[in-house]
């Protein structure tokens, strides 16, 4: 479980394949505090660390087919610069949303706008099971974060200037590809309502 505060950002320093499986090498300062087997968010998604060399501060993850058809993991380079966040505490502040690490599609960069003091971002998916709803929560990229404008296959965020420089919001352009985690609570209502919508259609 995350909140959607990013922590750092981690450079990919190495892609190795291995049948469908894709083991990413990235360098954080984080991975100092790290041990095997912990979750920990790239970009919003939830992956394993399955290697780990504390005095490189450079950890390995592991990237399934499930992952790698469902995110932009595929789209990482070596050199590409991913938000991470390690699992939250239990007795400390919930600063985001509850965020899974459970990406649910992916959404294209549409237009970024300067608005001299903040930037608007918006986003188009084709995603048709999941919605936004203005002023709900959405995960970007691993970022928790506000809607803006909301309709049925887009929505904007704004971004102040702390979250432009430290996440890798500041290298989005028109055709960036992200994350997209949905609210989860809002997903569970839309599940129960189809639901509720089937047995009296019956």
């Amino acid at each position: 479980m995350f909140t959607g505060i990013v922590e750092k950002t981690a450079k990919v320093v190495g892609i190795e394949q291995e049948n469908t499986n894709f083991h990413f090498t990235l360098e954080c300062d984080i991975a100092k505090d790290l041990h095997i087997d912990q979750s920990f968010a790239h970009d919003g998604c939830c992956l394993t660390v399955v290697k780990l060399d504390k005095e490189k501060c450079q950890y390995v993850v592991t990237a399934m087919k499930e992952t790698m058809d469902k995110t932009n993991l595929g789209q990482w380079k070596v050199g590409s610069e991913v938000n991470v966040e390690r699992s939250m505490l239990m007795d400390g502040r919930f600063d985001g949303h509850i965020v899974q690490g459970h990406v649910d599609t992916t959404a294209i960069c549409t237009k970024v706008v300067d608005e001299k003091g903040s930037w608007r971002y918006f986003f188009k998916y084709n995603n048709q099971e999941h919605i936004t709803v203005p002023k709900g929560s959405i995960c970007v990229n691993g970022v928790s974060l506000t809607v803006v404008d909301s309709e049925k296959d887009m929505f904007s965020v704004s971004i102040i200037p702390y979250t432009y420089e430290h996440t890798n919001f500041h290298s989005f352009t028109e055709g960036s590809v992200v994350n997209i985690e949905f609210d989860v609570l809002g997903k569970y209502i839309e599940k129960l309502l189809k639901e509720y919508l089937k047995d009296i259609n019956k």
